[in-house]
């Protein structure tokens, strides 16, 4: 524990607050929602509350045992402690793989966005006018690994503005659609009304096939939120902080996504979205706000740097963690003046390069649906482990602790097997799609991948003694 010990706790309650919602409010809201309406159209309201409902009973396994004992890992510690050291190893790893594959489709969009205010020129000489994506997207992973490497404060005073601008651009969205819906703002005083909730085909044109069929996009935009556990080692007093932040989230999320959709599909037509240019932009353009495009990229912007500094942090946090339970080379254990694992950061961000070079040499629009796919099968096993991992927990107190504990899941064990099911539901929905079906070849591949390696190098002998 002593390695442990010397992560330092510089992160504060403002910091986890931002950073749990900056890690969720994403792509998710920003690039995916549009698909999500096209295959639910409104309805997919519903299916936000759900998959919301549900991520709030994960999160709430999750604050128990993280409360109960913080540690940097979370989730790939407790799967050790209370599965075995195999499901410990295979969720370590799993975690630090979704978040490297998510980070390249960051990085790669950074460049995207760049792209947009700098136009790059093949034919032309490369300059400082003329830049290509790729050095754009390099530059964002260059800078994200060395805030990192400073110290996890760092780390939260990035994340923590990176997250206000996301969120203050969604107030701002969802405030200016209240006044466009009922005082007619930018619409010659005639309030639109929200009619377009219930037109074009109804509240639900697809029927409850099309929620089901929008549920991996839905919980792909959840992905992060469990970050608040990863940063359980570096909190201070993260017996307050920690349940505070994992009540308030939830609520946030919730109003943020739900808010912003129920905005957007009452202004405009939900079959219409997409197809003449972001919601976000032709909103703030209703109302003679000319520069709306501009704003609204720097936003996707940071919510694209937002996502790569925080995946450069939970990956570095997980390999520092698999290394102390020598699941991972020694060397990873190591903790620079700042109190963060240095050669943890520095080796994920080093093969997040290889992102910047398949994005090069590979681009095609399917790859940003490959990566949602396969991230969401990564988050799904992630949460399941939660799950799984709390249940375990349970059965270890006796009836005196189980008294003692002041923050616990709700609906226990009720809550948890509905967890349980709506996650494989989510599966098997993935399987009927061919875009998302490459997730269910790629996952179990992985994880196969990783027990094996876990045989191989003998970590099985080494962990025989932890094992349950």
């Amino acid at each position: 524990m002593k390695q442990q010990e010397e992560l330092q706790r510089g992160l504060e309650s403002r910091h986890i607050t931002l950073m749990s919602l900056g890690a969720a409010i994403g792509v998710g809201l920003f690039l995916g929602s549009g698909k999500a309406i096209d295959l639910a159209g409104p309805s997919i309201l519903i299916g936000y509350a759900v998959a919301g409902a549900v991520m709030f009973l994960i999160m709430r396994s999750l604050g128990e045992m993280a409360i109960n004992n913080p540690v940097a890992g979370s989730f790939s510690r407790y799967a050790k402690d209370y599965l075995g050291p195999l499901a410990g190893y295979i969720t370590g790893w799993n975690y630090w793989f979704l978040w490297i594959v998510t980070c390249m489709a960051e990085i790669t969009a950074v460049g995207i966005y760049m792209d947009k205010w700098f136009p790059y020129k093949a034919s032309e000489a490369i300059s400082m006018s003329n830049v290509p994506t790729w050095i754009w997207s390099l530059a964002a992973l260059i800078i994200m690994a060395l805030v990192n490497l400073i110290a996890a404060k760092a780390y939260g005073e990035f994340e923590f503005w990176f997250a206000l601008i996301k969120i203050v651009a969604i107030i701002a969205l969802i405030i200016i659609g209240l006044g466009i819906i009922i005082f007619g703002f930018g619409n010659g005083g005639v309030a639109t009304g929200i009619s377009n909730l219930w037109n074009n085909g109804g509240f639900a044109p697809h029927g409850v096939k099309g929620i089901l069929m929008s549920l991996q996009i839905v919980m792909f935009a959840f992905l992060g939120i469990e970050m608040i556990g990863v940063t359980a080692g570096e909190v201070k007093n993260p017996k307050k902080v920690l349940a505070r932040a994992i009540d308030t989230v939830f609520w946030r999320i919730l109003i943020f996504y739900i808010g912003a959709l129920f905005v957007i599909m009452s202004i405009y037509p939900w079959d219409q979205i997409g197809t003449a240019g972001s919601p976000f932009v032709l909103t703030f353009e209703k109302i003679g706000l000319g520069q709306a495009a501009g704003i609204i990229n720097f936003v996707v912007l940071t919510a694209a740097l937002s996502s790569c500094n925080s995946g450069i942090f939970s990956t570095g946090r997980m390999l520092f963690n698999l290394a102390q339970q020598k699941q991972a080379p020694a060397s990873l254990k190591k903790i620079n003046r700042g109190g963060v694992p240095s050669v943890a950061i520095l080796v994920s961000a080093f093969v997040l390069l290889i992102g910047v070079a398949l994005n090069y040499l590979f681009p095609g629009s399917e790859v940003f649906t490959w990566i949602t796919s396969i991230s969401t099968f990564g988050a799904i096993w992630t949460w399941a482990t939660i799950i799984l991992s709390q249940m375990r927990f349970r059965k270890t107190l006796t009836k005196e602790q189980l008294k003692e504990l002041k923050y616990k899941a709700p609906l226990y064990p009720f809550g948890s097997y509905l967890a349980l099911a709506f996650l494989v539901l989510v599966i098997g929905v993935m399987a009927f799609f061919e875009d998302t079906r490459i997730a269910l070849y790629v996952g179990p591949i992985w994880i196969l991948l990783l027990v094996l390696f876990y045989y191989m190098n003998g970590h099985h002998k080494t962990n025989k003694k932890s094992s349950l």
